[in-house]
């Protein structure tokens, strides 16, 4: 049996190819397939950035050049059949040998390239934040003197060093790309194609099919249509921006009968706010849910820079972090001191479930095999105060050992609210609630919090793996506390 396609086309470079399957072929795969070798697979599970390109996906539409936006993901996660009738470029698309693109130039002159692997995906992501319509520099170009006195992570030019915080170089050093990156011009030139291409709107998702031997893969045209695929019985696998299913596909071969994708239905899209409550769309990318809040969620803002690194969350998304029931993600414990609830959508309707309710065991939770994850509803007011602390073995782009949050409301100096969320700890995420009762109705201060901190050491049941060890767990969590309380109080005297 031979595959075969109904309507799938990408843009590559301005020219329009056929994609012919198979059904569970990642978009680096067929790049390479069509003679796009720049982009390489290092680890194939979207943690070292070589595999990198750029994707026309819906702007803000804040400002003109902000109705596209370039933006960069790990093709080695994303399915080819996902960009059907979309543009793409890779860093065989930017420039050529006799007219390089900025970026391209910056890293040769700055010497950002040694055995050149790597060198393509930094390239497409550093090309993505050089585009960011946002992106605010104060000079055309930063002197060499500005580009050494330059903030850690943010040069005169407005470059984001966080954009290329999925990106791995093993032999050449961050130093020279750092300057590349910092070198870079403040805008881009007026004749820019790239840029003059964010004024347009963005393609519209089209309603595709994949059918073959080994799987079939379907984009819907409407969330009904995912509610029949759902209530028909084949079990389909719904994929966002397959940051965790990719994975499986690459490292474990998995194969599924069928994929449905569901990160473009405007019904998962929205962001709304009410005097009562915030509702986040499932299928919402972390970068957009971060561009839309602006910060006005404090304790999502904390855990947005420590989720994976800038490429994944430019796919990844909150349905699909909460879908797959882990104990280790980083939102969901922010989330449950948020006292978040989730919208689950069926054909037999809507039902909103609490979040502390919805996790029953390991990757197990309420959801129905017939039910998707449609919305995330946070409660308002928030609590003022908040923390997100992330213990990893490194600072960004990791797995957390342990993830704490807390919502805290301290009214004339007594705790009056308490949530507190965990991760890392059991075989699901929880609320710590032998802590926040340990805490309510008390007064906030060192001898209440020491009291709590050992209550908070005995929640769940941390074990010992390779990334720590039981009794570290517990540690930390109790240091957690410690530390939000003698942050506050440090605040407190400031002011």
């Amino acid at each position: 049996m031979t595959e075969t396609l109904t309507g799938c086309h990408v843009t590559v470079n301005g020219r329009s190819r056929p994609f012919t399957g198979p059904a569970h072929t990642s978009a680096l795969d067929w790049l390479r397939e069509q003679g796009l070798t720049g982009a390489k697979e290092g680890c194939a599970e979207g943690e070292c950035g070589a595999c990198s390109i750029l994707v026309a996906r819906p702007g803000d539409g804040d400002t003109p050049q902000d109705r596209t936006r370039w933006t960069a993901i790990n093709a080695c996660l994303t399915p080819a059949a996902a960009l059907a009738d979309q543009e793409v470029i890779t860093s065989e698309g930017l420039g050529e040998p006799d007219a390089l693109h900025p970026v391209q130039t910056a890293m040769a002159l700055r010497g950002g390239s040694q055995c050149g692997y790597c060198t393509p995906g930094f390239i497409c992501s550093m090309a993505a934040e050089f585009y960011r319509p946002d992106r605010a520099g104060g000079e055309e170009q930063a002197s060499e003197d500005e580009r050494c006195t330059a903030h850690d992570e943010h040069g005169a030019n407005g470059f984001d060093l966080h954009a290329l915080s999925g990106n791995l170089c093993r032999c050449t050093g961050y130093r020279p790309i750092r300057d590349a990156a910092y070198g870079l011009p403040a805008e881009p030139a007026p004749d820019d194609p790239l840029a003059a291409r964010r004024t347009e709107p963005a393609p519209e998702p089209t309603s595709t099919e994949v059918v073959g031997p080994q799987g079939r893969f379907v984009r819907p045209a409407a969330l009904d249509d995912v509610l029949d695929l759902l209530a028909g019985g084949e079990s389909p696998v719904l994929v966002a921006g397959s940051t965790d299913f990719g994975v499986d596909v690459n490292l474990k071969g998995r194969r599924e009968p069928l994929v449905v994708a569901i990160d473009r239905l405007p019904e998962l899209r929205g962001l709304r706010w009410e005097q009562d409550e915030l509702e986040i769309g499932a299928a919402l990318t972390l970068s957009e849910i971060e561009r839309r809040l602006g910060g006005r969620v404090p304790l999502l803002a904390q855990v947005f820079p420590q989720f994976a690194s800038r490429l994944i969350r430019n796919a990844a998304t909150l349905g699909g972090n909460l879908g797959t029931g882990s104990p280790i993600g980083d939102t969901p414990p922010a989330l449950l001191a948020l006292d978040a609830r989730l919208v689950l959508a069926s054909r037999e309707g809507e039902r909103t479930v609490p979040l502390a309710e919805y996790f029953t065991g390991y990757r197990a939770t309420v959801r129905r095999p017939d039910e998707l994850i449609k919305a995330i509803r946070i409660p308002l007011p928030q609590s003022p105060l908040t923390a997100f602390h992330k213990i990893a073995k490194r600072h960004f782009d990791d797995i957390s050992s342990v993830a704490v949050a807390f919502a805290l409301t301290v009214e004339a100096g007594t705790v009056t609210r308490a949530a507190i969320g965990l991760g890392g700890v059991a075989a699901t995420p929880l609320r710590a609630t032998a802590t926040e009762r340990a805490l309510i109705g008390r007064p906030w201060t060192e001898e209440t919090v020491r009291d709590a901190a050992a209550v908070l050491r005995a929640e769940g049941t941390p074990m010992d793996d390779h990334r720590a060890s039981g009794r570290y767990r517990s540690a930390m969590l109790g240091r957690s506390l410690e530390k939000v309380f003698a942050e506050s109080t440090a605040r407190e005297e400031l002011s």
